[in-house]
């Protein structure tokens, strides 16, 4: 197992962001180069343990889905060639290998735009108070893990601290436009779908997941990651049974563990023991290996 990566320093670059996970630089005229990191963060707090190649998994699975929904619509990838990346960027290969892309720039827009499958997290809290997620009618009877009876769309405002806020489609209309309200719907929509069928194929459950939006040239772009661990509930098909807590490939471990270990939840983060740390690295690995088959993550 190699160590994790937990911060990048490339003095010739200019840091533009320092997120939980990524670390996004400045390419000029050429982009953004964003690097994802071992980082690992749960109840809105960065832990000082990483995750040995978390970051090479996340960078993997979008680069995947990346190449799997272009014909659905654009995104903002570029390149994962370090030497075509230049910027000098070559010679720090040990901190960035595997664990960058290239993208062109974007302009974001302010919604975490949430596709829903099944019923779960702050949904199935939702439901049980009103029969609803974010405002949507579902039926009555539904369960925790409940497949739904169609995905359904429920957007969220992007918080730079603490979580984000649920928010109807009416709110997101209010906040971007119809038309790019619209848009961004129903491209989450079909992104979804077609993950999903894929993915069941391949024994996993997306349960939900979350899409960045961005223009770019007037067009509609996918952007940041896409259905990885980080931003997806990804269950395993065999033996799905609604009803509780579903087993998962993500960072259960981490917040399994955090939950018990007498921790306030209020920063600084304590510690994680390294058998935390090699069971969620393992479910990151398995996740990957699913999804797209290979047995092995790209050295480069």
């Amino acid at each position: 197992m190699s160590n994790p990566v937990l911060r990048t320093n490339l003095p010739e670059l200019k840091l533009v962001n320092r997120g939980k996970v990524r670390d996004v630089y400045d390419l000029g005229a050429d982009g953004l180069l964003f690097v994802a990191s071992d980082r690992i963060s749960a109840f809105d707090s960065i832990l000082p343990t990483g995750i040995p190649d978390k970051g090479r998994v996340l960078t993997a699975l979008s680069l995947f889905w990346f190449d799997f929904t272009k014909d659905i619509i654009p995104n903002h990838f570029i390149s994962a060639d370090l030497k075509k990346i230049g910027h000098d960027v070559l010679k720090h290969q040990d901190q960035l290998a595997g664990r960058s892309m290239q993208v062109a720039r974007c302009e974001i827009l302010p919604i975490e735009c949430v596709v829903r499958g099944y019923l779960a997290g702050s949904g199935w809290k939702e439901y049980q108070k009103s029969g609803t997620v974010c405002g949507v009618k579902l039926p009555a009877g539904l369960k925790s893990g409940s497949k739904l009876p169609e995905p359904i769309f429920t957007p969220s405002t992007k918080a730079t601290s603490g979580h984000d806020e649920n928010i109807s489609f009416e709110r997101t209309v209010e906040i971007i436009g119809r038309e790019r309200a619209e848009g961004i719907r129903a491209a989450s929509l079909s992104v979804y779908r077609a993950a999903a069928d894929y993915a069941l194929k391949r024994g996993v459950i997306i349960a939900d997941t979350k899409f960045e939006f961005g223009i770019r040239e007037g067009r509609l772009t996918l952007a940041d990651e896409v259905l990885t661990p980080d931003s997806s509930r990804f269950w395993p098909a065999a033996g799905h049974t609604p009803g509780g807590e579903q087993p998962s490939f993500d960072k259960q471990f981490v917040r399994d563990y955090l939950e018990t270990c007498g921790w306030s939840k209020e920063p600084p983060a304590p510690p994680l023991p390294d058998e935390v740390v090699a069971k969620t690295r393992e479910k990151y690995l398995e996740a990957y290996r699913l999804l797209t088959g290979r047995k092995e993550l790209p050295a480069v």
